[in-house]
């Protein structure tokens, strides 16, 4: 059974950490900023029921899964879940602006996508033992 190379996970452990940094910070703004109700607002427009309870819900995973994701705690899962959220980010606001996010262009996608690619790798990273040859990373 081949172990991960402690440089490699160091620099996983450096993206997980700056990762988990930037969603916590991201929620906290939503929340400092009172954006959570008219965030609410917005996916009500865009068809959601419910949608002041699911913006608590986005809102509250980013605060208390993003610690979880930087100690490595349930790294896998909690990418996925926030990939899920980062997609229908690109689905509901991003990709409507284009790709780029200055420049030639505003609020587009590219920056997303770094995310999601980032979250994936890391969870592929973590995945379960039983998914790898390698046994993962411990």
């Amino acid at each position: 059974m081949a172990t991960t190379p402690i440089p490699a996970q160091q620099g996983l452990a450096l993206v997980r950490w700056v990762l988990a940094a930037l969603i916590f910070i991201h929620g906290v703004a939503r929340v400092a900023a009172d954006g959570v109700v008219p965030f609410g607002a917005f996916l009500e427009t865009r068809g959601f029921p419910f949608g002041l309870g699911l913006a608590w819900l986005v809102t509250v995973f980013e605060l208390a899964a993003a610690p979880l994701f930087a100690w490595g705690r349930a790294v896998a899962p909690i990418a996925l879940v926030f990939s899920a959220i980062y997609a229908c980010g690109i689905w509901l606001v991003h990709a409507p602006a284009g790709w780029f996010v200055v420049g030639l262009g505003r609020n587009g996608a590219e920056y997303s996508v770094l995310i999601i690619a980032c979250l994936l790798a890391i969870a592929w990273a973590h995945r379960p033992r039983a998914l790898s040859r390698d046994g993962g990373l411990p």
